[in-house]
């Protein structure tokens, strides 16, 4: 038997579940390309670590209602995107619920296990969306050192891990200490917005090193650019790291 995938709407808004109560992925009917969910706008501050065009080639492990792929597709046009999807249905559900485009010379979608897709490819890529559960919201086999090290090494010079953390139980201490193994410590990992989440960034290549005012002046350029505010993030990184002060250090 197949596990459900439902659909609500709640005051304007579109949600997806995979047959509970966790919101799996949301639109907001009036404005169906913005980040409608706060962890999806802070998966995307590594928009603020590398400068633009960063990235050119991005890859997503897990689609959900699409949100982060609409927003790419939409306000990176230089991005090139692979979205990597293991549930067929996910993805119909994706076009004729929450607007996710068609297939073109700048968004590919692959109906692919994560793992396996990632142990056949040679692609490496600028930027790498982590955000797969099943609908018992578990991560599984993605949840290993060995992948997190096949993510890595699956990353351009300058490349980044965006990783969106999910835990019932609200414990992510193995997961953090995992994915620093895998990028040799360089990792940062905050609690989000979304009550239950926590964002973390790998980081390969050039150090990365912007302290406040740098990071208050390339939220305002993005907000510009692309309509994404993140300037309610900016104060979530600089308090990642106690030991830091007002610097972001990657």
């Amino acid at each position: 038997m197949e596990n459900p995938i439902d659909i609500r709407e709640e005051a304007g808004v579109r949600f997806l579940h995979f047959g509970t109560d966790w919101v799996q992925g949301a639109m907001r009917l009036r404005t169906p390309f913005a980040l409608e969910l706060p962890y999806t706008r802070e998966m995307m501050a590594v928009l603020l670590m590398r400068d633009a065009p960063w990235p050119r080639r991005v890859l997503s492990i897990g689609l959900g209602a699409g949100s982060l792929a609409k927003f790419i597709h939409r306000q990176l046009p230089e991005a090139v995107h692979t979205v990597v999807e293991i549930e067929p249905r996910v993805l119909a559900i994706a076009r004729q619920y929450f607007r996710f485009p068609a297939d073109d010379d700048r968004l590919q979608v692959q109906l692919a296990d994560g793992l396996d897709f990632m142990a056949q490819t040679e692609a490496r890529w600028d930027l790498i969306l982590l955000d797969a559960y099943d609908h018992d919201v578990r991560q599984g086999p993605l949840n290993s050192i060995e992948f997190y090290q096949c993510l890595r090494e699956h990353l351009t010079d300058d490349g980044l891990l965006s990783a969106n953390l999910f835990n019932r139980g609200r414990r992510y201490e193995g997961t953090v200490a995992r994915l620093e193994y895998a990028f040799d410590q360089r990792l940062l990992a905050f609690a989000s917005a979304d009550h239950g989440n926590m964002i973390a960034f790998g980081a390969v290549g050039h150090a990365i090193d912007l302290d406040g005012a740098e990071l208050r002046e390339r939220a305002a350029a993005v907000q510009a650019a692309t309509g994404l505010d993140l300037r309610p993030t900016v104060n979530r990184l600089l308090g990642a790291k106690a030991d830091a002060g007002d610097r972001l250090r990657l």
